[in-house]
């Protein structure tokens, strides 16, 4: 199966969870993970009309896009990998939206980078929904005061939340409890879901799903 035919069947899938669930399809965004692809592998699914992307580490993503991007207008670039303070100036620089803020540090990191190079820089806070101790993100108990913390504090605008689910857990009670901590927080974007289970997330109410493998191959 060739790369246009992996994409338009995401695509096909996420049509069809969002209109079982009463919603859109275009209400839900595909972020196409395109972590450890160079940018040959990743030209076919620009020409395809893919224009969302997500990248794992600053640097590996500082190596490929900027041209990319010289190439194709209307890159979006979301980070979804964890980021660490010492690269918040790169990551303020390259992304349009950072995934993973979990921490106090880094959330001032991106505050001062942002007022630096004045540039907006749309957030997201990511959510151990799972507690798993090897995994980024904040506690679910912790995420609303977290989330009042850089509205508050900062003066960070938080666009959303994000989780991965624990990978031998049932994701729907993961995201479903993503979806009541956005409530709680005033937020209406969630990030969830991957290629294993994004018709369950669009499903309860994920706004992006993030799919790698099944639109790239086995890497």
């Amino acid at each position: 199966m060739q790369l246009q035919d992996r994409l338009d069947e995401v695509r096909n899938r996420m049509g069809k969870a969002a209109a079982g669930a009463g919603r859109k399809p275009e209400a839900v965004t595909l972020v196409a993970v395109s972590k450890t692809f160079d940018a040959d592998a990743i030209r076919p699914a620009i020409a395809a009309g893919q224009r969302v992307f997500g990248e794992n580490r600053v640097q590996e993503a500082q190596g490929k896009w900027p041209t990319l991007r010289d190439e194709t207008a209307g890159i979006e670039l979301h980070l979804i990998g964890p980021l660490q303070s010492n690269k918040a100036a790169e990551a303020v620089a390259l992304f349009d939206v950072i995934e993973t803020v979990d921490r106090e540090k880094i959330a001032r990191a991106i505050a001062a980078e942002m007022t630096r190079q004045a540039r907006a820089v749309r957030l997201y806070v990511q959510v151990n929904t799972g507690l798993e101790p090897q995994k980024a993100g904040i506690a679910p108990d912790d995420t609303v005061a977290f989330v009042s913390f850089c509205r508050d504090e900062l003066g960070l605008t938080v666009e959303g939340l994000m989780c991965i689910p624990p990978a031998d857990e049932n994701p729907g009670p993961h995201f479903a409890l993503l979806g009541k901590l956005a409530a709680r927080c005033n937020l209406d974007k969630l990030s969830m879901g991957m290629s294993g289970d994004y018709d369950v997330a669009v499903g309860l109410g994920a706004t992006s799903v993030r799919v790698g493998s099944a639109i790239f191959g086995t890497r």
